[in-house]
């Protein structure tokens, strides 16, 4: 029996179920591979935690503990798709955390206007690394590693050497200024003990009907563009996946407090970067860069003010996570943001940017945020020993840089 060829608007597509799956799965296999990774650590850390590692309380810890990490790896992720790395973006947490906590706590500043001033002194130091790249031409290892060693002397210098907690800023700021990390979304309709979040249950079906219209929407421009498009069952497949697993999610938020304000905060910056990365001419010229700088250079591309706006905006995603972590523990440390470069540089690279140049997604670097915050997470509960706590994490970068390699060598 011959196999049916049917051709769509879309582009040609053989008929066949087995060889549409076979080559959808295919085209997304690193995607696809980083969900099934990330559920196959769920199982393992809930098996050796008998249970507890799902358990709704430890659900919504670990989702509001990969707030920090995917905020950086939402910046780093477009740092990384345009050649460049960002090592000191650990220090500028630390740092503007302290900035925001000092302000409240020394100068009796608000919320508002400290969190302003905050965003303001990341805006600056992404300016200053900007400068320093593109019309410099010092390459942004070395900016930002500079970055990283005296940042972390100033926040010393700003916290005096001693942790300094929020309850000593004025009556109600601290109150206040907690919610941004520790807070939760209100109820709409209080309600006996015990009974469904109704106002994380509402956000949830809004976000799940954004992503069914999202995804149809996609699918018309495409076939509008004449561009290849999965068979209609495979794009249902995906959708149904998708709701899958917002309902998990939103079953086990509205069972607990409800969704956090951090993470509502997180949701928004992704769709907001997602669709820069995506859909704007500033994202495209990213890609472009980072592909082929000079070839991007001689299409007209202004390389080095793209460079700028790029570092502005990570200084700018690094002071937003520090002011989210600060909140969360209600307190700015002299430790806060140790490492968290790393994190948030395996996040992206786990998530399928390549350290090449001109790949990886906002998505794939939320995914390897949440892949890093549940190894920590689990070993954590494990009481894993943090000597190979450290040595497990090094592994996994390893070898998701080792991941992207093979596949760049069998692609040539």
């Amino acid at each position: 029996m011959e196999t049916e060829v049917r051709v769509e608007s879309g582009g040609p597509r053989v008929g066949g179920w087995r060889s549409a799956l076979a080559g959808y799965l295919r085209a997304n296999a690193r995607q696809y591979a980083m969900i099934v990774a990330l559920a196959a650590i769920w199982i393992v850390f809930a098996v050796l935690t008998d249970g507890v590692f799902l358990s709704a309380r430890n659900v919504s810890n670990l989702v509001v503990q990969t707030v920090t990490t995917a905020i950086l790896a939402i910046g780093v992720v477009l740092v990384i798709v345009a050649g460049h790395i960002d090592l000191s973006v650990g220090s500028v947490l630390g740092f503007t955390g302290a900035v925001c906590g000092t302000l409240m706590i020394s100068r009796g500043w608000g919320v508002l206007p400290a969190v302003v001033a905050t965003l303001a002194v990341g805006l600056a130091i992404g300016a200053w690394h900007g400068f320093w790249v593109a019309y410099r031409r010092v390459p942004a290892f070395i900016v930002t590693l500079a970055s990283m060693l005296a940042f972390r002397g100033l926040i010393i210098g700003i916290t005096g050497g001693q942790t300094q907690g929020l309850e000593m800023a004025p009556e109600g700021v601290a109150e206040r200024f907690k919610l941004i990390g520790q807070g939760y979304l209100p109820v709409w309709r209080p309600a006996a003990q015990g009974q469904l979040h109704d106002t994380s249950l509402y956000l949830a079906l809004a976000v799940a009907a954004v992503l069914v219209v999202v995804r149809l929407r996609s699918r018309a421009a495409r076939r509008r563009d004449a561009l290849p498009v999965p068979p209609a069952w495979v794009e249902a497949l995906r959708i149904g996946l998708l709701l899958a697993v917002v309902g998990a999610f939103a079953a086990v938020m509205v069972s607990y407090q409800g969704i956090p304000w951090s993470v509502v905060l997180l949701l928004a910056l992704a769709a907001l970067f997602a669709f820069i990365a995506n859909d704007t001419t500033f994202g495209r010229r990213l890609y472009a860069i980072g592909g082929n700088p000079e070839a991007a250079r001689l299409s007209g591309i202004h390389v080095p003010r793209t460079t700028l706006g790029l570092f502005m905006v990570m200084g700018l995603m690094s002071a937003l996570a520090g002011i989210v972590y600060t909140s969360r523990l209600n307190a700015a440390t002299t430790s806060a943001g140790q490492n968290a470069e790393l994190d948030a540089i395996a996040a992206a690279v786990i998530g399928g940017a390549s350290l090449m140049g001109g790949e990886g997604t906002v998505l794939g670097a939320l995914i390897g945020a949440l892949v890093m915050a549940s190894l920590d997470n689990g070993m954590s509960l494990l009481n894993l020993d943090i000597t190979w706590q450290y040595v497990i994490k090094g592994l996994i970068l390893l070898l998701a840089v080792w991941v992207d390699m093979a596949q760049r060598r069998s692609a040539r």
